[in-house]
């Protein structure tokens, strides 16, 4: 899971449903005379669906994907919240309820850090959700939103099943032309090759740059299961050692563009916040390939890497197993 203490923010997402509203201006020497083509107005906006917590009602153009990523919710629980079916065609005007995640009432002794991990979220995001300040304090009987996204620990779980990102179905309407639209992120059950040995008892630094955020728990209560390397953005990031492309996409809230990559022995690296992937799932990469380029995706503002090494599914200080 990655929780770099440095760039958490708290961020509020204005959402707005209301139907465009009209400005009546009476014509000059009429008084309040009010035209016809203002009467059909306000009736067109008395036609408009009212604007009701947790829904959202579809425009023209909105898909399921589009829709979760504007609502910053999951694909599969806007799909099972709706009871919708393939291949998940909207219409407009449809009414959608957002998937609400469960809530947490807080007992004595949670901290932020030990929620995040029973619920197998980050730290960052639910902080985010719930609009948390540094230092992160938490009172018995406060009431948590808990998000509904993955985390790097369930990523790892599942690296020779990872959700593939904005998946696409095709189908044929009436008119027997194709198209093609967003659907629910399905498992790529295929599984990926075995990684090839090691060419070193050590890994190699990604890239050369300044420690931003070390390994560890930090002062305000939040954690960090790598570092954080400053680096010019556009900079190549290189595999650490040999090895499998597990996962790459940008599911994972927080963290921006990110790789996984499984090596032999059960090791596991993680590269976060890059701007461009060069690699993709299956991909077998040998140490010093460039599998990215350094950016700012994700919850940082500034360019960096998140570079984590995993021994099977825990994390280890990277300090104490780079060379060099």
């Amino acid at each position: 899971m990655f929780r770099t203490s440095r760039h958490i923010g708290v961020f509020a997402l204005l959402l707005s449903l209301a139907a465009c509203g009209w400005v009546e201006v009476p014509f000059e020497g009429q008084g309040s005379y009010r035209p016809p083509a203002t009467q059909s107005a306000e009736k067109e906006k008395a036609e408009q669906p009212k604007a009701i917590p947790g829904t959202v009602v579809v425009q023209k153009g909105d898909t399921v994907y589009a829709i979760s990523r504007k609502h910053d919710v999951s694909v599969r629980g806007l799909i099972e919240r709706n009871a919708l079916k393939p291949p998940f065609h909207l219409k407009i005007g449809q009414r959608l309820y957002l998937p609400q995640g469960p809530v947490h009432v807080v007992q004595p002794g949670d901290t932020l850090y030990s929620v995040s991990r029973h619920y197998r979220t980050d730290v960052y995001t639910l902080a985010k959700t719930n609009n948390l300040k540094s230092p992160f304090t938490l009172t018995p009987g406060q009431r948590l939103k808990i998000p509904n996204s993955g985390n790097l620990t369930t990523a790892s779980k599942n690296l020779d099943v990872p959700p593939r990102v904005n998946a696409e179905v095709t189908t044929k309407p009436k008119n027997k032309s194709t198209m093609r639209a967003k659907a629910e992120p399905r498992l790529n059950r295929k599984a990926i090759p075995k990684p090839a040995p090691r060419s070193s008892s050590r890994f190699a630094w990604p890239i050369k740059g300044r420690i931003i955020s070390g390994f560890g728990t930090k002062r305000d209560g939040l954690r960090n299961d790598g570092i954080n390397i400053s680096a010019k953005r556009g900079a190549p990031v290189k595999a650490a050692e040999n090895g499998v492309v597990a996962y790459s996409g940008n599911e994972l809230r927080g963290f921006g563009n990110m790789i996984l990559v499984k090596h032999s022995g059960g090791w596991i690296t993680a590269y976060a916040h890059v701007e461009k992937i060069l690699v993709k799932r299956g991909q077998k990469v040998t140490r010093g390939q460039s599998i990215a380029s350094v950016g700012s995706s994700g919850g940082v503002v500034t360019p960096q890497l998140h570079f984590e090494i995993r021994r099977g599914m825990n994390p280890v200080n990277p300090n104490g197993f780079l060379k060099g």
